[in-house]
């Protein structure tokens, strides 16, 4: 019966050509014109998957002229990669079969109780076991690089021990610790002393509330012993039955300084404003004032050698006053050279 239109290559690493007939006209009866390449020994295999790693399957049979056992499934497994093997083993080589699955081998079949069917159930099911392996191995790697891949610091962390299990290579540039100094550490060394208590505040209202994903602005210190500001973004993940957290850190210090700049300059500048609109305009009145009299009044009337002294100092006053402000604007250009 044909259970499949594709067309399969097989390799079928077999010495006894009874056997190798059988699987044969097995496979030809299951499968849809199969292609069906033959070795019978080991070194003749290998060479064979050396040249093409395009086979869908592999039969091995445990015992070959130049090979046998555990050697030559490991070997074999070795040279697969990542087709699936499927050991054929008689009955008194029947516990190491079940033994070979221990080492990788997809299936193991008894010779003779070997029917196309069950052979065909057999290379399907494998086949398809590989390809679930295959993507979850993919799977595994995308996310794997992911982690490692990222440019800001990365972390797990065993959330009842406070342990690092991981952290990717952005974290060990950023806070100057090697890979075996994180792992040797817990997540409290990375705290300031004093900041200690709110990182254990912080996950016991996690877990009584039952949230698993946080975000905050916290302090953190380096190797060396500076303290920087963190935008810490955590989700809390269930792994190898212990609760542990994911943690996404992004030192956001330079941009706080920055915003306290500008706010120190915006302060600078309500000052200024407050001087021009306040305090400029006490002697420019006093000043417009003192030139009116003299302007308007003969001379008996008024002392002018006295309004134009008072003159004088309201423009003293209002010099001071210019230099002031002049020296609190080049304050604030240097805050933004700076």
């Amino acid at each position: 019966m044909d259970h499949s239109a594709d067309k399969l290559k097989i390799l079928v690493v077999e010495d006894s050509e009874g056997d190798f007939i059988l699987f044969e006209e097995s496979l030809r009866e299951e499968f849809s014109d199969p292609i069906i390449e033959r070795a019978v020994t080991f070194s003749s295999a290998a060479k064979l998957l050396k040249s093409q790693s395009d086979y869908d399957a592999i039969l091995l049979d445990l015992t070959l002229p130049d090979s046998r056992g555990t050697e030559l499934v490991t070997d074999v497994l070795e040279l697969a990669g990542q087709i699936p093997v499927i050991v054929l083993t008689g009955y008194l080589d029947k516990n190491f079969g079940i033994q070979t699955l221990s080492l990788g081998v997809s299936d193991y079949l008894l010779k003779d109780e070997i029917k196309p069917i069950q052979l065909y159930k057999s290379i399907s099911y494998s086949m398809e076991r590989k390809r679930i392996v295959n993507q979850l191995a993919h799977s595994e790697e995308k996310y794997r690089n992911l982690f490692q891949l990222s440019p800001q610091p990365m972390w797990l962390y065993d959330l009842n021990t406070f342990r690092f299990l991981n952290v990717n290579e952005a974290a060990i540039q950023h806070y100057g610790y090697s890979l075996e100094e994180f792992l040797s550490m817990t997540i409290r060394e990375i705290y300031p002393p004093e900041d200690i208590h709110l990182l254990e505040e912080r996950i016991k209202t996690s877990n009584q509330t039952g949230h698993i994903h946080f975000r905050d602005t916290v302090r953190h210190k380096k190797k060396n012993g500076e303290i920087i500001d963190v935008d810490l973004q955590s989700n809390t993940i269930d792994f190898d039955n212990t609760k542990n957290q994911l943690v996404l850190a992004n030192d956001i210090t330079e941009k706080l300084n920055y915003i306290s700049s500008i706010q120190s300059q915006n302060e600078k500048l309500k000052d200024i404003a407050w001087i021009q609109s306040h305090v400029v305009r006490a002697p420019i009145a006093r000043m417009i004032g003192l030139i009116d009299l003299i302007k308007n009044f003969e001379d008996g009337e008024v002392n002018k050698s006295e309004l134009i002294e008072h003159l004088l100092n309201s423009a003293y006053e209002l010099d001071g006053i210019v230099r002031d402000i002049t020296s609190k604007t080049e304050l604030i250009q240097l805050d933004k050279k700076e």
